[in-house]
């Protein structure tokens, strides 16, 4: 092939239909897709599966040692080539951290469209990805790649964890409080991006969120009043708090006033950047949210907003909450709040 000019390349977001974690499946539809489970025998070394939508498989070695390994791509969210390789590479790890795992090593998932973007540029998102891994510690050991008509990249993440901290989507309990690393507002970011009106500052503050590695992880499963954990990612807050409480067997509370927002989502979202997934959610699992405040088009949008490399929500014991927040600022969440508490009653989400 003749390699193309940087010139005559097109905006990496140009070339997506979606963009970050804003590209999955909708819930509703993946429910559809996967009803009936795959029909395979199940080892007992088999520590998760499937069974509750976590963020990774974890297979126990021995006593002591379980291989955590998960995989994550997607089409650009920004139109950075470092940029989009580093978000990428930092949110494929980051199901590693939300598992209580600490990430060994990673496989990179390559896609590109090589008779519209350069060698250079391709060369770029590689290396975007090379240095969030740089960053986790750990190498890229191989990967695979094929010619395709979106730009595609991520990682299949490795990690290892004592069985013992071991931490799930499905352990909150009935008083527990829930504790939320980074704030919301990245999908709706990603919406003003792509249409020219997401200012410098904003940007600095959107790749900020989104290469920071969920680092907090593995020191927040060796607490022993953390009882469940997951990222929130795609599906937004309220779809990843939902598959907690469906897993948990509790209803989760959210007091709306208290969840972190990316400074200026709000307005932003009442601007109009609102993503496509945002509005999928909402017609997925709407149903199972009730509300005990007024709540209007624009927090819906802001609850169900996809999140791209989003934080750790932290199911644990009331007075367990300060040490958590702590974790969380020594390894620089200082927007981590606690947000609300898991109670008894049916699976769903109460917006408080």
């Amino acid at each position: 092939m003749t390699d193309i000019p940087a010139s005559a390349e097109p905006r990496l977001t140009s070339l997506a239909h979606g963009g970050g974690c804003g590209c999955k499946i909708a819930p509703g539809v993946l429910e559809g897709i996967l009803r009936g489970g795959i029909a395979l025998p199940v080892p007992p070394e088999l520590l998760v599966g499937i069974e509750t939508s976590d963020d990774a498989a974890v297979f126990r070695v021995n006593d002591h040692q379980a291989i955590v390994a998960t995989t994550d791509f997607f089409m650009p969210i920004v139109d950075d080539p470092g940029d989009f390789g580093r978000i990428a590479a930092t949110n494929a790890i980051s199901d590693v951290y939300a598992m209580g795992g600490t990430p060994v090593f990673a496989l990179a998932l390559v896609g590109m469209p090589i008779n519209t973007l350069s060698t250079a540029t391709i060369a770029r998102i590689l290396d975007g990805g090379a240095d969030a891994c740089r960053a986790a510690g750990i190498p890229i050991a191989g990967g695979h790649t094929i010619d395709s008509v979106e730009p595609i990249y991520g990682l299949v993440a490795i990690g290892l964890v004592d069985p013992a901290h071991l931490k799930r989507n499905a352990g909150a309990r009935p008083g527990d409080a829930l504790v939320l690393g980074k704030p919301l507002g990245v999908g709706i970011f990603s919406a003003a991006l792509k249409k020219g009106a997401l200012d410098a500052a904003s940007y600095a503050r959107l790749i900020e969120t989104t290469t920071r590695l969920n680092t907090p992880g593995p020191d927040l499963a060796r607490l022993d009043g953390v009882y469940a954990m997951t990222d929130v990612t795609g599906f937004g807050l309220a779809g990843h708090a939902l598959e907690m409480a469906r897993g948990s067997g509790c209803r989760l509370r959210i007091g709306w006033s208290e969840v972190p927002l990316l400074d200026p989502a709000r307005r932003l979202a009442e601007e109009g950047f609102i993503t496509g997934a945002s509005g999928r959610n909402w017609a997925s699992y709407g149903k199972e949210v009730a509300y005990a405040r007024p709540m209007t088009e624009v927090d819906q949008a802001l609850l169900c907003d996809p999140q791209t490399s989003g934080g750790l929500l932290v199911a644990c014991a009331p007075e367990t909450v300060p040490e958590v927040l702590a974790i969380f600022r020594q390894h620089g969440f200082a927007a981590a709040a606690a947000i609300g508490e898991a109670a008894e009653g049916e699976p769903g989400l109460i917006l408080a």
